[in-house]
């Protein structure tokens, strides 16, 4: 994960966002990946890899400190200033999302005219339940995905098929019709 990159679908998101069309990215990856796109408002509901916080005195330092050792040796990242062992801020299973990144999504969600949910079968909450806030604000949906999900039957739009296929195509389209700014 350390050495991935964008593939299309990030990138097709990048430019959506610069064209106007997206204002918020909402994903569950802690992979950075939109960042490294180019995308700028990135709400990453289950954390990030790039800062470490020690579990003893809470102090955070970014990963870019211990990452290569860490993955050269398998060597447990200790916090310089206590010995206390430092954990990536991403959220583990049983742990709760950071809630002011929940806020901020749900406030994305509310205010949105359409939400596009892309490449998730919409299954692990909170987030899954975005798509139906969005819906009782007024929003429309638009859903590519390989796979069925439950809220199909509400979207506007359904897009079977992988979103590095997919995003670039919607892309295009918006790109064909947009007027310049």
């Amino acid at each position: 994960m350390h050495r991935a990159q964008p593939n299309a679908a990030h990138q097709a998101l990048a430019k959506l966002e610069a064209l106007g069309v997206i204002r918020t990215i909402i994903t569950q990856n802690i992979d950075m990946l939109h960042s490294k796109a180019g995308s700028r408002l990135v709400l990453e509901a289950h954390g990030h890899l790039r800062e470490a916080t020690c579990g003893q005195c809470f102090t955070i330092y970014p990963t870019e400190l211990f990452l290569e050792t860490f993955i050269a040796t398998g060597e447990i990242p200790r916090c310089p200033a206590c010995g206390g062992i430092l954990k990536p801020n991403v959220i583990l299973y049983g742990e709760q999302l950071p809630i002011a990144v929940l806020r901020e999504a749900e406030q994305a969600a509310r205010i949105s005219d359409v939400m596009l949910i892309a490449g998730t079968s919409l299954e692990v909450a909170p987030v899954s339940e975005l798509p139906a806030l969005a819906l009782a604000h007024g929003a429309r949906l638009i859903i590519v995905n390989n796979d069925e999900t439950h809220m199909d039957r509400q979207a506007s739009v359904v897009i079977r098929g992988d979103v590095a296929t997919a995003l670039p195509g919607l892309l295009r389209l918006v790109e064909s019709s947009h007027d310049p700014i």
